[in-house]
């Protein structure tokens, strides 16, 4: 019953070839440095649950938004990898999308630059790496190693959808306004802007940073009010997470989304976009750690950790999400009943008393009556109370669901890396690589490894923030859930004659 199941469309992230470890075993950073340099821009659980929200739309995740429109503009290439196949894996191991349009579908990531073979070798044997313009400082705080918050942060509010149409009304899609915090100028995008973004993100950063998918697509019923209502929602904290993000948020693709003044700025920018060849593994070349290199021991035990911690807590999150799923299904479907039975059963049974003739007992009655109200009462609070506490919940989960879904790729990346030093030997011993060559491959890996523990210091800072909020609320609207149902139950109780 998919009215029942609200989340099992959304976001499916695949686990990858999660390295086998002892969850136990878990490298956990204290997050106060990253924390305090937080992006304000955070998502306002408690504001959200105030003022209410629809369930989530229900139906199949498929294609939608004219996907074969080539941009509406012909001097445009078309991208390439959406909608392709599956090909030959990557350096990496295949970087992919983690969602659940289709099973096979993968970037093909040799169509770019820092993903053509010989993949990995092209960052850890380059004579000499080019200077990219963008810059990413990795800097030490009180607990390791962080990537450098900017002074200033904003956010990015997604509303006021329209729907809008091309080819004299042929073909229709819905467009979202953009507004920035920090600028209080407004875009206009569509969902299938998002996602060239999205695209864009994940060939750029995909390998040092995890991108969690966007929503996804719809076939039928992506014109109505509750889908569109749904999606804008899941944009919006898609977008917050970007925005949060220290280094995504200042990349120049990301500013140029935002921040384009006419469409023939948006479309220069987005070719250029397309163009960049700083993607893939060289995104590690703009890297600049102000820390000396580490060993191969630490480094090799820092992504082993990295690896135990995420899919430690890809199975706890994926744990929830089922346990929340069965709780939402009982919740609107057999539990409701139950107390509606209850509530008919006594009303029943009033009815019933009433035909004693008896004059006697008529409080009694009226008092069995209303508590058989009361119970219905409580059914219809027991279908709505979903919507207003274990929703967000499981919308947290699934953003995190998406996160860890990019570990795998951006570990084996980090592993591969590793293997390559740990061959060098040879290498130079049969004189195919210099010795400075297997120095400059250890510098590259520590800079790697630096920028992977900067990461995960921002993630668990988001993590614990993100959960203390999201479980208080859960917690809070409970509370207040059943100090209703016990206040209607005294009601019902107090009508009764004390005998």
């Amino acid at each position: 019953n998919n009215a029942s199941d609200p989340w099992s469309s959304w976001n499916v992230g695949k686990s990858g070839n999660w390295d086998n470890g002892n969850a136990g075993d878990s490298w956990v950073t204290k997050p106060e440095s990253a924390a305090g340099q937080r992006n304000s821009a955070s998502n306002n659980w408690e504001t959200a649950a105030a003022f209410g929200h629809p369930q989530a739309y229900q139906g199949p995740a498929a294609d939608d938004d004219d996907w074969d429109d080539d941009w509406d503009d012909p001097k445009s290439a078309s991208p390439s990898y959406l909608g392709y196949k599956e090909t030959e894996a990557s350096e990496a191991g295949g970087l992919q999308r983690g969602n659940s349009r289709t099973a096979a579908m993968k970037l093909p990531l040799n169509k770019f630059p820092g993903f053509a073979k010989p993949g990995m070798e092209q960052y850890l044997l380059a004579k000499q790496l080019a200077k990219p313009k963008e810059k990413i400082p990795i800097i030490i705080g009180d607990y390791g190693p962080m990537w450098v918050y900017p002074t200033s942060t904003f956010d990015c509010v997604v509303a006021d959808p329209k729907k809008g149409s091309k080819m004299y009304g042929l073909k229709s899609y819905i467009e979202y306004q953009l507004t920035c915090t920090n600028t209080n100028r407004s875009v206009n995008h569509r969902y299938k802007h998002f996602d060239w973004l999205y695209e864009r993100l994940l060939v750029k950063f995909g390998l040092a940073i995890p991108i969690p998918s966007l929503p996804d697509k719809q076939v039928t019923g992506r014109f109505e009010e509750e889908f569109i209502k749904m999606r804008m929602e899941r944009l919006q904290a898609w977008m917050t997470r970007m925005c949060r993000h220290p280094v995504v948020s200042e990349s120049e693709v990301f500013q140029q989304f935002l921040n384009f003044r006419d469409e023939k700025e948006w479309k220069t920018g987005k070719r250029k976009a397309e163009k960049d060849e700083t993607v893939g593994v060289l995104i590690f070349s703009t890297m600049e750690p102000e820390a000396p290199d580490l060993d191969m021991v630490e480094i090799e035990q820092k992504c082993d950790a990295v690896g135990r911690f995420t899919k430690a807590m890809d199975d706890g999150v994926r744990e929830l999400l089922t346990v929340g799923q069965e709780h939402w299904k009982r919740c609107t479907g057999p539990l409701p009943k139950e107390y509606q039975k209850i509530g008919k059963a006594l009303q029943s049974l009033a009815l019933v008393f009433s035909t004693s003739g008896y004059q006697g007992e008529s409080d009694l009655n009226g008092a069995i009556t209303e508590a058989g109200k009361t119970y219905e009462e409580i059914a219809t609070l027991v279908a709505d109370q979903p919507k207003k506490d274990l929703h967000f919940l499981m919308e947290t989960n699934h953003e995190y669901k998406g996160f860890l879904g990019c570990f795998p790729d951006i570990i084996a990346a980090h592993k591969g890396a590793i293997e390559r030093v740990k061959e060098s030997d040879k290498l130079v011993a049969t004189s195919k690589i210099t010795p400075q060559d297997k120095q400059n491959m250890v510098k590259r890996v520590s800079t790697m490894a630096y920028a992977l523990q900067a990461e995960m210091n921002h993630f668990h800072s988001n993590r614990i923030y993100d959960y203390n909020s999201v479980i208080r609320l859960y917690l809070e609207q409970q509370a207040q859930f059943y100090e209703t149902i016990a206040q209607k139950l005294r009601q019902a109780l107090s009508r009764f004659p004390v005998m």
